[in-house]
């Protein structure tokens, strides 16, 4: 069994090939003889084509050009150890959070009353309700009771989907018949969890089209009846986007935060890409955390983002 540093290089192998890889290859074309403007030029097209995007690559180019000595733009180690350093710089800008995470939801939550009220959102085929069965089977590893609210009521794929992570995961599942409104799924949730005196509370809710104002609103009544039962909760909002999408994922990531309080990130299918930049892109534009990354299907191929980790899989010499 490879651990999780391991999944997560394999994971970002096609991304370390588009931005590393390709800046090792320009610095060997050039013998030791590259300009300060072709050095420049290479690094922000391969950002870009790594979906760092636009603005960000530029931020990156300009931080790597304001650091380095004009003798070193030959040097390849250098350039690319700065180049790591910024990125790391940008991963861990957004960590911080008042709130707890879900891997502790008790560190900053002593005085507030449980469960730890957690809703997942996003669009459709990003992995939604994967990633809920997943973050549930987890909280039951670390021995927290768990109770999932199936609030995607109009897709009974996902309802049965959810029901064998409840299965694995000891999990009690609420679910209504289908059609039911989602917000009273969310509130009969947070009511079992609280009753059952759960850990956590995880609430899966439908995908929509970040275009579609009637069910992105739907969301933000979701917020406001689990209130009703909880006036802390939600405690978390995480939002799902696929890293396979690109730029797109920092749209939708945008549309989502002006609806509802999204309050982290997961960052799924990084395996299946070349596009792992647009990591560095959400978290430089958007000013939210990514809490979790997954490279894989199985519940181990999710796992805690952590910036030093995801740089270091990104940047590993071992990863050609």
């Amino acid at each position: 069994m490879h651990n999780w540093f391991d999944r997560l290089k394999t994971g970002l192998r096609k991304t370390h090939t588009q931005i590393v890889h390709g800046l090792d290859e320009f610095f060997i074309s050039k013998q030791d003889k590259a300009t300060r403007e072709e050095a420049l030029e290479t690094l922000f097209e391969l950002l870009v084509q790594a979906d760092v995007g636009v603005k960000t690559s530029e931020y990156l180019v300009d931080k790597v050009k304001s650091r380095i000595q004009k003798e070193d733009y030959s040097d390849a180690k250098i350039f690319k150890n700065i180049l790591r350093e910024e990125i790391f710089n940008i991963l861990t800008a957004t960590r911080e959070n008042p709130k707890g995470t879900l891997e502790n939801p008790l560190q900053s939550l002593a005085d507030k009353k449980l469960p730890h009220v957690v809703v997942i959102v996003g669009v459709n085929g990003v992995g939604k309700t994967t990633t809920t069965g997943k973050l549930a089977f987890k909280s039951h590893l670390r021995g927290q009771k768990v109770v999932i609210g199936a609030a995607d009521t109009f897709r009974a794929a996902a309802v049965e989907q959810l029901a064998v992570w409840a299965q694995r995961s000891k999990a009690d599942m609420i679910r209504l018949k289908e059609g039911s409104d989602p917000a009273s799924v969310a509130f009969e949730t947070v009511k079992k969890a609280s009753e059952n005196n759960a850990s956590i509370c995880l609430i899966d809710t439908a995908g929509r089209l970040q275009n579609r104002q009637d069910l992105m609103q739907e969301l933000a009544k979701i917020g406001r009846v689990i209130a009703k039962e909880n006036p802390d909760a939600p405690h978390e909002v995480l939002l799902v986007l696929d890293a396979t999408t690109g730029q797109n994922a920092l749209q939708q990531a945008r549309v989502f935060k002006e609806v509802v309080n999204i309050t982290g990130l997961v960052l799924t299918k990084l395996d299946g890409t070349a596009k792992g930049g647009i990591a560095i892109a959400i978290a430089a534009e958007l000013g939210v955390p990514i809490r979790y990354i997954g490279v894989g299907e199985s519940v181990e191929d999710l796992e805690v983002f952590e910036a030093h980790e995801f740089v270091n899989a990104l940047f590993s010499e071992t990863n050609n």
